[in-house]
Order: C-alpha cells, then structure tokens, then sequence
C-alpha cells in the first residue's frame, strides 16, 4: 500500500521497507569506509606497497556459486583494494596530468550516484538535464570560447577529439556536397590530415578511429617547447584539410600559436581542431590566457574536466563552433527518440550516459571564474616553484615551463632513470619518465588542487635526496 499524496509515495510494504533499510545501511557503510580511506590515504606512500599490490590476487578467484552479502562484498573490496590505490588525490602525485579530487565536485558525485540517473534524453531526467545545459554554458563561457557554440560532456579528451574531428570529417565532407551519414566513406575523397610533431597520441588514436590512416597525416616542426612554428606551417590548406592543434603540450604545457594559424587555414576552407585536454584551462585565467591567444578562433574544442577541474573521473569535454555541425554528425534517430531533442545523446557519441555534468556543475558553482583562475594559476606558480628548487639543486631544465609540467633532467641518461626509480620507491612523492628531443627526463604534471608549497618542496626535497643517494 501507498499513501495518496501524489508528490510522495511511502511504499509500505514491509519486504520494501526492510530492502530499503538494507540498502541505506549499505550506502552509510561505504561513506563511513570512504571517509576512512580520505582520512587515511595522507599517511600512506604514494604509490601502494609492493605487498598491498601482491594482496590483490585476493580478488583473482573463480565466480563463486552462492550470493556473498552485499556488507562482505564491501568489506572485501575495501581491505584489499583501497590499500593497493595510489594517492593521487593529496598533494603529492605528480606522475601524469591526473586532477585530484575538488571537494564539491566529490560530493555531487556521492549524491550523482545515489540518483543515478541517465541523461542520454532530456525526457530521461529534467534534473540532469537542466545542470548538463548550465553545465555546458559556464564550461563555454569560462573558456571564452564562442556563445553559440555547442558543447557535449563525455569520457574524456580522447572521446572529446573523436568527437570533434568526425564533426570536422563530416562538415568537409558535407562543404564538398557529400552526406556521409548516407553515403559513407567509401570512395570519398581523401582529406588532408596536418598536425604538429608534438602531437598527442589521444588525438592520433582519435584520428585513426574516425578513418584517418597515417599515410594522410602531415607533420609540422616544433620548436624547443614544442610548439608549432609558425613559419614551418603550410600555406596552401584548402576546403579538404583537418588542421590539428594543440593547447598544452604534455611534456611542457607550451601550446601552438593559435592566433598565426587558425585564421588562414579557416579563411581558406579548412577546419581547426584544437585538442586541449589541460592547457585550454589557461583561457580560464586573466594571467594566462595570452598562451592561448586566438584558440577561441578555432572551429572545435577537446578538454577534460578531470585534470585541471579535478572533477572526478572520467569527464572530457567537446564544444563545436556551429551546433549544425555536431548535430550533424552525432543526432541518433529512432521511433522512440526525437532528433530535435537537444539532448546529449544527440551531441556525443554515447546515447546512454551518467550524469556527468553535475560534478563539473558543483565544482564551477562553488569555485566561481575567480576560484577557477586561482586553481589554474595555483598549479603554475607550483610548478615554477619546482623548477626553481630542482635547477638550485643542480638538476638540468630541459624546456622552459609554461603552464604545470616540468620537464628535468638529473646528471646523464642513466642517473636520471635511477633517480626516477628511487624516487617511485621512496613513497614521498610520485613522478614518471618521459623523453624530450632525445633526452630521458623526469616529467612533473601539476594538476591537483590539494597540492600545497609545502607538498611542492617536501617532493623536490626527496627528488633531490634520492638523486645525491644514486650518485653515492
């Protein structure tokens, strides 16, 4: 039986009852576990012991026959996984461009979760919905990017660069009087592919899921910082050519001279993609933002909220600069579904989804643009700090710091892989290995809120330390 108010109904049923009981149960438990694991996760090394990691063959066992209670399962999952997680989320990982976890946006996922709902169609939920559409237009707004564009949450940057350059694919096609959402690809013309030497392997790995082989890409040079030079860049693009730039190189955080490039290649026909899964974030910021000069020019956008926003995975970003475009290439159509439904499903690639923008909602609402810029420019000045106390301890600077990557270099080619070794050991702090023009390096990615100056020269301290303990 039910209750006749018709905004609640308070199912009685006692088997209901008892089900729900179970399952509130359940949900306080596992945020009593996950405060403790928050609680915790401070005084553990960054990267798990090697026997939590080896206790994690607790979970490489057959599917068993008979149901374990639902407590067990949890209990399970939190005594053998949360040991074994890397902190990644408190200051001192530094190891990829991996956000941490900004409280707001946390708790909306708590509560996301708890309402689970699927915001492929509006229809499906007006809440989600109405944050998704608010959502989009500060995203669009903080980045300063057109008002009209459309704009689309999904997986991460890599969806977000599929999706922005199957826009790109189509909208060429569509200019020469092809449909290929009729027609196809077979027996298209070629499109001329042209990218920078630094370009990242999400937007190559996007490249090729869209059709584009590597036979059809072009490569321009890049200077020290690996940003595309201007004067190396083709003058003869056309209505046929997909132009791939770049807001934040990995290594450097250096971004491409958007404002030399876009409008001749846009003047002449062709479409600029701009993947920047963090350095579009610089657009964000008063003291920043002449980085990115001219990026707003561009015709398509990729980003991520789970780095530079730190939102909590996975949440990547497409914004396209005429909404026809990517209506073109992503409406679905069905008997149940309407194709004028401005709804995710018809701007993205996935038609069922989580409600992802409600985290990004949370995050920018209690930030604001102030917040917003002082997060960005927070992680800057860190990563300046670091580059400072490395280079005083002697370590070498291998290219000029942009943005929240460092890039640095400890004695020869053998030193500097045992330091990074050591360090990874040590449990301070964690940082990964890359290779720049030829050199292996020690790459620094400043992206989490909760880092402190005081986290920025306990790690560089135990950089230093490990490095004078490989020497001896």
């Amino acid at each position: 039986m039910t209750t006749t108010d018709p905004l609640i109904r308070v199912h009685t049923n006692p088997l209901s009852l008892a089900r729900s009981r179970e399952r509130i149960g359940l949900i306080t438990e596992a945020a009593r576990r996950a405060g403790s694991y928050v609680a915790s996760a401070t005084h553990r090394p960054v990267y798990p012991a090697a026997e939590a990691v080896a206790a994690l063959d607790a979970f490489r066992r057959p599917l068993q026959d008979a149901p374990i209670p639902a407590r067990e399962v949890l209990a399970e999952l939190d005594a053998f996984g949360s040991p074994a997680t890397v902190v990644s989320t408190h200051g001192r990982y530094f190891g990829f461009v991996n956000g941490g976890t900004d409280p707001a946006a946390h708790a909306a996922s708590i509560l996301a979760g708890a309402w689970d709902q699927n915001v492929g169609g509006t229809i499906m939920s007006p809440a989600a919905a109405v944050l998704d559409e608010v959502a989009r237009g500060w995203v669009i707004d903080a980045l300063g990017l057109p008002s009209t564009a459309a704009g689309a949450f999904n997986a991460g940057a890599t969806v977000a660069n599929l999706t922005g350059i199957i826009a790109a694919r189509d909208a060429l096609y569509a200019r020469q009087g092809r449909d290929v959402g009729r027609d196809g690809l077979a027996g298209a013309p070629a499109l001329r592919i042209i990218v920078g030497e630094e370009v990242h392997a999400s937007a190559l790995k996007a490249l090729r899921l869209a059709g584009f082989g590597e036979a059809q890409i072009e490569r321009v040079p890049t200077d020290r910082t690996g940003a595309i030079i201007a004067e190396e860049f083709p003058t003869d693009t056309d209505a046929s050519t997909l132009v791939l730039l770049q807001a934040g190189n990995v290594n450097t955080g250096a971004s491409d001279p958007f404002h030399e490039i876009i409008p001749g290649v846009r003047e002449r026909g062709g479409w600029v993609h701009v993947d920047g899964a963090f350095g579009l974030w610089a657009a964000a910021s008063p003291r920043l933002r002449e980085q990115v000069r001219g990026v707003e020019l561009a015709d398509s956008w990729a980003t991520d909220a789970h780095k530079w926003l730190n939102v909590p995975y996975d949440s990547g970003f497409v914004a396209v600069r005429d909404p026809r475009d990517l209506e073109r290439a992503m409406a679905g159509t069905a008997a149940y579904l309407s194709a004028a439904d401005d709804a995710p499903m018809h701007r993205g690639i996935q038609m069922s989804q989580r409600a992802r923008a409600v985290e990004t909602w949370a995050m920018l609402a209690s930030h604001g643009r102030d917040g917003l810029a002082e997060l960005i420019e927070g992680s800057c000045a860190h990563a300046q700090r670091f580059a400072s106390l490395l280079t005083a301890g002697g370590a070498e600077l291998l290219a000029p710091v942009a943005l929240n990557q460092v890039l640095v270099a400890f004695g020869d080619e053998r030193e500097t892989a045992a330091v990074i070794a050591a360090l990874q050991e040590d449990g301070t702090t964690w940082a990964g290995s890359s290779v720049w023009k030829g050199r292996s390096a020690m790459r620094i990615s400043v992206s989490d809120a909760a880092t402190t100056r005081d986290d920025v020269e306990a790690a560089a301290a135990a950089m230093l330390r490990c490095w004078r303990a490989v020497r001896r």
